[in-house]
């Protein structure tokens, strides 16, 4: 932000003439603008691009309780919910419906025309209306919602966080990834396989220059991280004959399937989806276990019961200090839970190839 205003404002103040007060375009109010504009402003239209809207703009967010939705509508179409409402009883029931349906429901209630050219080509001008979607006493803050999102966007975008939010996820970086396998495997081999992996057609979530992959609130890696996982730790002859037989559009399915069918003795259905319980091997929740450790070591050397300590002792007034502890403590609740159902999975996994080994053998005894 500061290189910024050093290469975009800076300049346009040292030529502007002598009437302007260079004081009401310091770094200081360049920052101060800035951050309005990050934590409050939102995609209107294609045609208006991100905006500032007063009111719209004044609510604060609260996590699948909203009070409010905000929705552009015509206003042939008010009059019309209007005339609706008159007619009958129960209209405004259904009002609220429409409504709710009309609402946007985009990650951060953006508001979306029918006509991106309304106000500029004199046809119907689109007019912004709160829809109230619960009922709110007097004197209580009116809620919106910025989306679905988890501690880490909320504090990155707005610079606060929610207590148990359903939504949070740990992002574990492709790099932390490659750590661990480079920690069993040469740097050769975890790149054969990371390119045998991208060959299905597979990748992380992308941000900037990074890749990373998302364990859910409950603890549950994404499938394209076990898929990494599995693939980095089969034997050698069994990845060359999937690298060898990669040649459908349908790869997962019918690849991946293949090699679970023969290794699970099972019957695979090229139309069917995988199960992570088949991908959920010993090795491959051992390798889950070895990740939850390494990604917690970014937290430092306090503990998990050190960091709710010091939380409990924060105050609000603290701001930074309270909603960095509750982004940390929330992710690393999460990490935890990625080790249960790893633990849970080596488990079943172990459970699974008894029961295989059980049913090969009985095979073979009848065929004697």
């Amino acid at each position: 932000m500061y290189e910024d205003w050093k290469e975009n404002i800076l300049p346009l103040v040292y030529s502007a003439p002598e009437s302007l007060d260079p004081s009401s375009f310091s770094v200081e109010e360049y920052f101060a603008a800035r951050s309005l504009i990050s934590s409050r402003s939102f995609m209107i239209d294609e045609h208006h691009g991100s905006g500032m809207v007063p009111l719209a703009d004044l609510f604060n967010h609260k996590t699948g309780a909203e009070d409010v939705h905000f929705t552009s509508v015509s206003p042939n179409q008010e009059y019309e919910d209007d005339v609706d409402s008159e007619n009958s009883d129960k209209s405004e029931l259904s009002k609220f419906s429409d409504h709710d349906e009309r609402a946007s429901s985009s990650e951060n209630s953006y508001i979306h025309s029918d006509s991106d050219h309304s106000s500029m080509s004199g046809e119907d001008t689109m007019i912004l209306q709160m829809i109230m979607v619960r009922e709110v006493k007097s004197g209580d803050e009116v809620f919106n919602t910025y989306g679905s999102l988890g501690n880490a966007a909320l504090l990155h975008r707005y610079g606060f966080t929610e207590p148990n939010n359903p939504f949070d996820i740990v992002n574990v970086d492709l790099e932390l990834v490659l750590k661990w396998g480079c920690s069993l495997f040469s740097s050769r081999y975890c790149r054969s396989r990371l390119s045998l992996w991208r060959k299905l057609d597979l990748s992380g979530c992308a941000s900037e220059d990074s890749e990373y992959f998302e364990i859910s609130s409950d603890g549950e890696p994404e499938m394209e991280l076990l898929t990494l996982l599995y693939i980095m730790l089969l034997p050698d002859d069994t990845c060359h004959k999937l690298d060898m037989t990669i040649c459908t559009s349908d790869k997962i399915s019918r690849n991946i399937g293949m090699i679970l069918s023969e290794k699970h003795d099972i019957t695979w259905d090229t139309s069917s989806e995988i199960s992570k319980e088949l991908l959920l091997t010993e090795k491959v929740c051992g390798a889950l276990l070895t990740l939850a450790d390494i990604r917690e070591s970014c937290y430092g050397l306090k503990s998990m019961d050190e960091d709710m300590e010091v939380l409990k002792g924060c105050c609000m007034k603290e701001r930074k200090l309270y909603h960095s502890l509750v982004l940390r403590t929330s992710e690393r609740r999460i990490l935890e839970k990625l080790r249960t159902y790893a633990t849970e999975g080596a488990t079943r996994s172990q459970t699974l190839q008894n029961a295989n080994q059980t049913s090969t053998r009985r095979k073979r005894l009848k065929k004697h």
